[in-house]
Parts: C-alpha cells; structure tokens; sequence
C-alpha cells in the first residue's frame, strides 16, 4: 500500500463525475517567439501541472481516480510504453491517494531503471515488463485485461485504466483545459486561430474537441480556436481510437450540450517517421529548436514532434502575420535522462 490512506484528499463533483484534486491549475499561458510568417507562438505549460514531475495525464486522473475512488478501488491498474508518462503519473497518483499501483509497461526489465521508470519505483507502484513492444498496443492491453483478472481474483478492487488513461471519464480533463485556454486568452486580449498538440492514444485530442464543441454550442466564448494534432502513433492517424466518438461520449457522459463535427478533428500524419517512439531528424531539430527559444524540454519521441509539426506548419505558411498559435506542452521531462544507446 503506497502512502497514508487516512490523509485528506480534496474531492468534488464536475460534469456530474467524482474529481480528485491532484493538478496545480490553471497552468500558465506563456509567451513564445515570433514564427515563421510571422505568427506568433504561446505555450500552454500543461508539463508543469506538478503531480509526480508534471505532465498532462494529471488532467485526466483527476477524473479517473475520481472514479475509481468513488467506485471503492484497492488498487490502480495501466499500461504503457516502457517510459510511458502516464504510467508515471498513474504511480504518483496512487501514492497520494493511498492506493496500490501495478504498471503493465512493454519492454524487458532494465538492469537499471531510469526516467519514469525510476520515478515509478520511488512512488511504490509494481512494475510489469511484458517483452512487448511500445507499439503493440493490442499485446500490452490483453496483459492488462490478464492482470485486472489476476489482482481481481485475489481479493483486490482493481481500477483498471487503458492506455494513455483515453476514456471519456479521462477526456473530461481536456474539456476543462479548453474552457481555460479561451479563458487565458480572453484575459491576454489574444485571439489564438490554433491549438496545436500531440496525439497517440487519442483522449487529450478528444477532450479538446469536446471542449470545443460544447463551447461552440454555448455561443458564450468569443474565441473558437481551431484544434491541430500532430499524429505520433498509426493508430490515431489511421482513425483508432475514434477521437469523434470519443468526444462525443465525453460530452454525453458530462451532461453538456454539443455536437463534434468531422470538421473539428484534424490529424496531420506527417510527422510520426518510422513508428511511434522512433526520434526523426525533425523532431531531434525540434528538441534544440524549443531549449535554445524558451527554455522548454521536450521529450525524444512525443511532445518533440508535436513541436516538430507545429514548427514545420509555421515555415509552410500555415498562420499569417500577428496569428497567435498555442503549443501544448504536454510535458515528458524525465524521458529525457534516459539512455537509447
């Protein structure tokens, strides 16, 4: 059992859904450099939202283990790439609340742990290697369902997350993220035409369209920022998961009004390379290109070609002269003292 069960944990009700209080929100809106053509970049600084190093995963467990809370849990269960970030963050979580945490993470176990598997260790989570690749996501769920089933016959209430934590329980966090940047933006006296961001197992994405589409249906907000995914996994490029779905759900799930039209969803595929995980020379040009301009540490494979793609959308004429562009900083930090060699 990970940390102290009896301590305080600030809970409440959004969207009708149970909500932990685990991220520092709202996180910061911050200037960037002028771009290509002239638009001009801000950072939504979502990689410093503070449970266990940061990251955007924070957003969606507030709402996931909201869920499990309230559904009596014992126990967290998810799955992920052998650095996955929401893995970390899952292991964070459970050390707040109080509850055994089991990663199933794909790769064989290292001589050394590093990264977020070394953070994962020091918040107490149990960490399952399966072999697998970091792209087999079918194999790593399969040994998810196996373990939930495992765990669950030995007595334990598991809360079992898929991948990424891309649910409509875990969407929910990017609808409030949306209403916030428009808010930012509002009080910056800015008119963003775009939200750029990355996107692999799809409920960041589909929480973003959610909230655009429910602040659509409002008419309330005098912003509707466009939503641009960089794609960096073959799944959401090729459809799967349905982000349209999905968002939809999410907005049923919550109670709000609005429709997600295809209109809203927009993946731009060119920037996976070889498969997810993989560095590309764009992305390795990006990592230099975001410390050398504001200070921001991407990560290898993720948040690195999201900027990749934003970066190469600007030099090709995307945004014009004085168009605000926003870059989600999904965060990743501790990637980055990993060793690929």
């Amino acid at each position: 059992m990970a940390g102290d069960s009896n301590r305080h944990i600030v809970t409440d009700v959004e969207f009708g859904q149970p909500r932990v209080r685990f991220a520092t929100l709202p996180t910061h809106l911050e200037r960037g450099p002028v771009l290509a053509g002239q638009s001009r970049l801000w950072v939504k600084r979502d990689d410093l939202t503070g449970l266990g190093m940061g990251g955007n995963k924070a957003r969606k467990l507030e709402f996931l283990c909201g869920a499990a809370v309230a559904a009596g849990a014992t126990c967290l269960i998810t799955v992920g790439a052998g650095q996955s970030n929401h893995c970390r963050m899952t292991a964070a979580a459970g050390a707040v609340l109080g509850l055994e945490v089991h990663l199933v993470l794909a790769g064989d176990r290292p001589a050394v742990l590093e990264g977020n598997q070394l953070l994962s260790e020091r918040f107490g989570a149990h960490q399952h290697f399966t072999g697998a690749g970091p792209s087999e996501w079918g194999l790593l769920e399969i040994a998810r369902e196996d373990l939930t089933d495992e765990l669950s016959a030995q007595g334990l209430r598991p809360y079992s997350i898929p991948i990424g934590g891309s649910t409509a329980v875990g969407a929910l966090g990017y609808i409030v993220a949306y209403q916030e940047i428009v808010d930012q933006a509002k009080a910056l006296n800015i008119s963003p035409q775009t939200i750029v961001f990355t996107s692999s197992s799809g409920g960041t994405h589909a929480g973003l369209v959610a909230g655009r589409a429910y602040a659509r249906a409002t008419g309330k907000v005098d912003v509707l920022p466009k939503l641009l995914a960089i794609g960096v996994a073959k799944g959401v490029i090729a459809g799967y998961p349905s982000v349209k779905e999905l968002a939809q759900e999410a907005l049923t799930i919550a109670g709000l009004p609005g429709v997600v039209l295809e209109e809203d969803i927009e993946v731009d595929a060119r920037w996976l390379g070889e498969d997810y995980a993989i560095p590309t020379e764009a992305s390795r040009a990006a990592i230099k290109w975001a410390a050398h301009n504001g200070a921001w540490v991407l990560d290898d494979v993720y948040t690195a070609k999201g900027m990749a793609g934003l970066l190469g959308n600007a030099s090709q004429g995307r945004w014009g002269n004085g168009d605000d562009v926003i870059f989600i900083h999904t965060g990743g930090s501790p990637e980055v003292f990993v060793r690929h060699d």
